[in-house]
Parts: C-alpha cells; sequence; structure tokens
C-alpha cells in the first residue's frame, strides 16, 4: 500500500512505533504526519528533528581531526556558491514567486540542486515563502523577528511541532507535478547521495593525486558539513537579519530592509525591502549599484536558452520612494 497517497487522518488512524516514526521522518517527510502533538503544543521543540541540524553543526567540527587543504576549502566555497544560487535562484524566486519560465525537465534539475542544499524540497520552502508574504511581520508569519524574536526568526521555528507543516493550499501549481511531491518527500535522499560523492571524490583523490593533501573524510567534512551549514546560516539571515538591520526604501507594510552586505552574503537577496516591494520581479537588485549575482547568472541561463520571461522591475515601482530610511 503507498502511504504516500494516505490522507494525514488515515496515517494518524494506524501510526507507527513512535521510535520508528520518529526516525522514519528523517528519511520520508511524509511519515511526520498524524502525530497529534503539533495542536497540542505547536511551540515544543521536535527533537526528533533537532538532534540532526545539531549533528550537521557538531560535524564542523570534524575539520580538527580532517584538517585542511586549498583543494577541499575550494569545493566548500564552489558548492556554498552553486547551492546558493540554487537557493535564492530557483527555491526563491522560481518556485516560490514564478518569475520566469523554464522547461519541466529543467524545473526538475533545479529542484534537486535546491534540494541539496539540504532545505527540504521545493514545495515545502515555496509554501512557507508564500506564506511569509501574505503575512509579512504579522502574526500568520512564522518567523518574523518582530514577532517571536530574532533566534526563532532564524532557526527556531522550524525546529517545532507546530510550525513546520507548510500550508500546502499555497503551492497547488507546484502539487500538480509529481516529481516535485516525491523530492519533497524524500528531500534527504539529494544531499546523501551528494555527501557520498564528496566522500568519494576525496578517496579518489587522496589515492591518484596525492599532492593535493586531500582525503576522503576531509572533503566530506569541509565540502559537505561546512559548506552547508554556512549556506544555512546565509539564507536565514535573510529572515532575521534583513527584518531588523539595513535601510528601508520603500514604506512596504513590513520591517524588510536593504542589507549591502547580507546581499554579498546571499547572492542578492539582500535586496530584501526591494523584493518586498516587488515581489514578481527577477532582480532584486533594482538598481545597478545593488549587486544581485543571483539575477546576473539568470540572465545568463535566460541568454543559452534554459529560462526565459524573466519579469522586470516596473520603472514606476522602483522610482517609487516613499518610505523612511532607518
Amino acid at each position: 500500500m503507498d502511504r504516500g497517497n494516505e490522507s494525514p487522518a488515515d496515517r494518524a488512524a494506524s501510526p507507527a512505533p513512535r521510535p520508528l516514526r520518529s526516525v522514519a521522518r528523517w528519511f520520508d517527510a511524509s511519515a511526520a504526519a498524524g502525530d497529534g502533538k503539533a495542536a497540542e503544543s505547536p511551540d515544543a521543540v521536535d527533537w526528533a528533528r533537532i538532534v540532526p541540524f545539531i549533528g550537521m553543526h557538531l560535524a564542523c567540527l570534524g575539520v580538527i581531526w580532517v584538517g585542511v587543504s586549498a583543494v577541499a576549502v575550494g569545493v566548500a566555497v564552489a558548492l556554498y556558491v552553486l547551492r546558493m544560487f540554487a537557493i535564492t535562484g530557483f527555491y526563491h524566486r522560481y518556485f516560490s514567486h514564478r518569475t520566469f519560465k523554464t522547461s519541466r525537465p529543467a524545473q526538475f534539475a533545479f529542484a534537486v540542486l535546491g534540494a541539496s542544499a539540504v532545505q527540504r524540497g521545493p514545495i515545502w520552502w515555496a509554501a512557507h515563502h508564500r506564506q511569509h508574504h501574505a503575512h509579512s511581520d504579522q502574526p500568520g508569519d512564522v518567523h518574523s523577528p518582530s514577532q517571536r524574536g530574532f533566534i526563532w526568526s532564524h532557526m527556531g521555528w522550524f525546529l517545532t511541532r507546530g510550525h513546520f507543516a507548510p500550508d500546502l493550499g499555497r503551492v497547488r501549481d507546484l502539487l500538480r507535478y509529481p516529481e516535485l511531491r516525491w523530492l519533497d518527500r524524500y528531500d534527504i535522499l539529494v544531499p546523501f547521495v551528494l555527501a557520498l560523492g564528496l566522500l568519494a571524490l576525496g578517496a579518489l583523490l587522496h589515492r591518484y593525486a596525492p599532492g593535493l593533501g586531500t582525503t576522503g573524510p576531509q572533503m566530506l567534512v569541509w565540502g559537505f558539513f561546512v559548506s552547508t551549514v554556512a549556506c544555512y546560516h546565509g539564507t536565514y539571515t535573510i529572515n532575521s537579519l534583513c527584518h531588523v538591520w539595513g535601510r528601508r526604501r520603500y514604506a512596504t507594510g513590513d520591517e524588510s530592509r536593504n542589507n549591502f552586505l547580507l546581499a554579498l552574503i546571499t547572492l542578492g537577496e539582500g535586496w530584501h525591502n526591494n523584493h518586498h516591494r516587488y515581489p514578481m520581479s527577477t532582480r532584486q537588485g533594482f538598481y545597478w549599484w545593488e549587486i544581485d549575482v543571483t539575477y546576473y547568472l539568470l540572465r545568463l541561463l535566460a541568454f543559452i536558452g534554459v529560462i526565459w520571461d524573466l519579469k522586470p522591475v516596473p520603472r514606476e515601482v522602483r522610482e517609487s520612494h516613499t518610505a523612511v530610511t532607518t
């Protein structure tokens, strides 16, 4: 029987033993449905979810034992940039806001690339982000620092029982693609394959190019764990820091702010007040001096025909400066 087609009520009627259910949710996102605890204590920490998250951070301490090499650090930086681009360009500007178009095969390829950043599947990500825009810095915003505090907005919200599950009614356009639903359900698969590939790459380089000074464990720690955790917190700053630190060009009705430093760290997402002024634009750095690396890379993909119909910022929108500048 395919439990992926069951309703949450069906799954709740015949639950697996609690320890098995806790482990199962690491590999199958649908296993968390029907738990019953979310409604009882929505703000309680979900330890079955937080243990792997903490483990990712602790694994970074492995640099003490595996050492460092130029090639391992280079791979870590390259994977940070690639996966940050996958989150900003595809999870955010494509899946969440549909600011450009592409083919169905390319859509799935972008989704797989985004899943490698270990921020769950594109449907989960887009559903939460669309809710954020619908209720930005209001009680319905699940990760607003003005509502629940900085740590909550940065990472606390997705580690609790009641705020992890998305409102799938906001992403009906994505739910019609079975390949995206599959990727959302087994979102751990892509990161697992990436980690295994990095371990194998390091082992091969150690054997056939020992002069590079790297090993399998070193490549795993730097290329996967360090790079992933850096990508985590780079992404999270947009939910947290970009609603408390920076300048507001536009009166958007929330606390979204533009921040040059965060724009560099996140390849353009730091122009967050711009984004909240006009979320449908592919470009978030509205002016030439506002560096938006994600937009430049998307333009390159458009040039070679992988994506098309990039939505611009209307001039009247860009020039309607009506905000305080704090």
